[in-house]
């Protein structure tokens, strides 16, 4: 007997090409992460805050002290460079922040997640370096111009304020601004090879505070030399209106400091594509 109902076929469904995700989207999702946690805030807070505070607070007590200090000191005194002398705490804090923007994603184990919807690892570490340096600029910009001002106030009860339209003094706290982000970005760098935030962060302050400290007991014209090749030195002569003997010219101090950042960035991009997440 013939079956009135024959029996269905269904046809095997076809698999649709897998969209790459457009970068835009990709630095959306960054930023979407970034803002979302906590420590962000409380990261960019504390580097205003110290940043800021502390220039204040060491501008005031130096007004203050400024008749008992020796003839010596006076004469070497920049008002540029010490107004903004909190940053170099607030340095630390943004450091601490490019460290997290990567490790964190290990330690929670986010970073399979990611790198599952976003496979192009290039893009990914692209995308997640592009907005931790706008947030890190803006925030350099703010408290370095911040910090700046505030000094000057303090300054003028001694006559010892200079107006932003000085030769040298906005490229000055404009590249203060700038030594925040690289420093950051070096940060990052060092939290993709790594991975772990202790030895991360540990590393950075090893860097940036420890080794300055190193150098300052070597003798000799060869340890003034070498005082001016350390990443912390090279950087910061970008902040310098007058660099002397300790420091670099600002360029050539950039470019050394943009050395040492390349000699972390590439091996942590090269290990970063190589290893299992």
């Amino acid at each position: 007997m013939r079956n009135p109902h024959p029996p269905l076929t269904v046809a095997p469904a076809k698999s649709l090409p897998r969209r790459r995700p457009a970068f835009g989207h990709m630095v959306a999702s960054e930023w979407l992460k970034l803002r979302s946690v906590r420590s962000t805030y409380w990261t960019v807070v504390a580097t205003l805050v110290v940043s800021v505070g502390l220039s204040g607070l060491l501008a005031l007590a130096l007004v203050s002290s400024w008749d008992r200090l020796p003839a010596r000191d006076r004469a070497m005194f920049d008002p540029t460079s010490y107004a903004m002398t909190g940053t170099n705490i607030g340095l630390l804090v943004l450091s601490v922040l490019g460290v997290l923007t990567m490790t964190s994603e290990y330690s929670t184990g986010t970073i399979r997640a990611s790198l599952a919807a976003v496979p192009d690892r290039t893009r990914f570490l692209a995308a997640k370096a592009l907005v931790l340096c706008a947030v890190a600029f803006v925030v350099g910009q703010v408290s370095a111009f911040a910090s700046f001002l505030l000094s000057q106030l303090f300054f003028t009860a001694r006559d010892l304020d200079v107006p932003l339209s000085e030769p040298g003094v906005l490229r000055a706290v404009s590249g203060c601004g700038l030594y925040l982000t690289l420093v950051t970005l070096l940060a990052f760098g060092i939290g993709v090879l790594l991975r772990h935030t202790a030895a991360a962060i540990t590393s950075i302050v090893g860097l940036m505070f420890v080794i300055p400290i190193i150098a300052a007991f070597l003798p000799g014209e060869w340890g003034l030399t070498l005082r001016r090749l350390i990443p912390s030195q090279a950087g910061s002569a970008v902040t310098v209106v007058d660099p002397n003997e300790t420091y670099l010219a600002p360029l050539p101090g950039l470019l050394v400091f943009c050395c040492y950042l390349a000699a972390v960035l590439v091996p942590a991009y090269l290990l970063f594509l190589r290893r299992d997440a």
